[in-house]
C-alpha cells in the first residue's frame, strides 16, 4: 500500500506541479489557495454570522463548529506523523517562494475548504456543484503551489466532509440551542 501511495503522489505532484504550470495559473493557485486559509474561513463563517438571517447565522455558527473541530485534528495529525512538506523533499518541484515551518499531512487549506463547502451543500443543496468545485481547486491549488502532496490534499478532503457530515447530523441541535441561548439567532 505506501509504495503505491508514494507512486500515486509522485504522478500527480509531477503532473500538477510541473506538466500544469504556466504563466496564468501561476497567478491565479497563488492567490485561490488564501481562500482555504484560515483568515478567510473564518471571517467567511462569521460574516454569516453577523449580517445573515436566522439559518444563515445557524450556518455560520455551524461552519465555525466544523472549522474548529477540523482543524484541531489537523493539527494533532501534523504534530504527531510530522511528514514533511513536499518542497522540502522533492527536487526540481516549483516552490513559487512558500517557505511553511509546520508539516504537511493533512491539508489544513484543503480541510478547512471542504469543511465550509460541505456544510454549505449540505445546508443549500442548491449551491453543491459551485462549493465543492471551488473547493477543489483550493485543494489542487496547494499541489500546485508545491506544499502539499496530493494525499494531504486527499486527506483535507476526507477530513473536512467527514467533519461537516458529522457536526451536521449529530450536532446541529446543540449548536442551535447554544446559538437561541446565547441570542445569535430569535
Amino acid at each position: 500500500m505506501g509504495n503505491f501511495l508514494k507512486k500515486f503522489d509522485s504522478f500527480f505532484i509531477y503532473l500538477i506541479n510541473d506538466k500544469m504550470k504556466n504563466k496564468f495559473l501561476d497567478k491565479f493557485m497563488y492567490r485561490i489557495t488564501d481562500l482555504g486559509g484560515a483568515i478567510f474561513s473564518t471571517l467567511f463563517a462569521l460574516i454569516l454570522i453577523l449580517l445573515g438571517n436566522n439559518y444563515i447565522k445557524l450556518i455560520g455558527l455551524e461552519a465555525l463548529v466544523v472549522l474548529g473541530i477540523s482543524q484541531i485534528i489537523v493539527q494533532s495529525f501534523k504534530m504527531g506523523l510530522g511528514r514533511e512538506r513536499p518542497y522540502k523533499i522533492l527536487e526540481h518541484l516549483n516552490t513559487f517562494g512558500i517557505n511553511l515551518k509546520d508539516y504537511s499531512f493533512p491539508s489544513g487549506h484543503t480541510t478547512a475548504s471542504f469543511s465550509i463547502a460541505a456544510t454549505l451543500a449540505l445546508n443549500i443543496p442548491k449551491i453543491w456543484i459551485i462549493v465543492y468545485f471551488l473547493a477543489l481547486i483550493i485543494g489542487i491549488s496547494r499541489i500546485y503551489l508545491g506544499v502539499h502532496y496530493p494525499t494531504d490534499v486527499l486527506a483535507g478532503v476526507a477530513l473536512g466532509i467527514g467533519t461537516s457530515f458529522v457536526v451536521h447530523h449529530y450536532l446541529l441541535e446543540i449548536i442551535e440551542q447554544l446559538a437561541k441561548s446565547i441570542g445569535i439567532v430569535s
